[in-house]
């Protein structure tokens, strides 16, 4: 806040909103941080995604494999 504008408060009023002040710049910060870590939650997921049908394709191939062999035992 300007020294022109701060001489329109109260030192009371000004300890107030210099603590509003901090406690906003704060929760910016911690909005910030949030928004990083959930962009990297969603990063592992889609990572995490690809991995599971990557498995699950490859469950498919052994699944089909195996029964083409119980298939061939007589």
């Amino acid at each position: 806040m300007t020294n022109k504008i701060r001489g329109h408060y109260s030192a009371g009023m000004l300890e107030q909103l210099d603590a509003l002040e901090a406690k906003l710049q704060q929760m910016l910060e911690r909005y910030r941080l949030v928004g990083e870590e959930n962009l990297q939650l969603r990063q592992r997921v889609l990572a995490m995604e690809k991995a599971n049908r990557q498995l699950s394709e490859r469950l498919s191939a052994a699944s089909t494999r195996m029964e083409s062999l119980l298939d061939k035992i007589p």
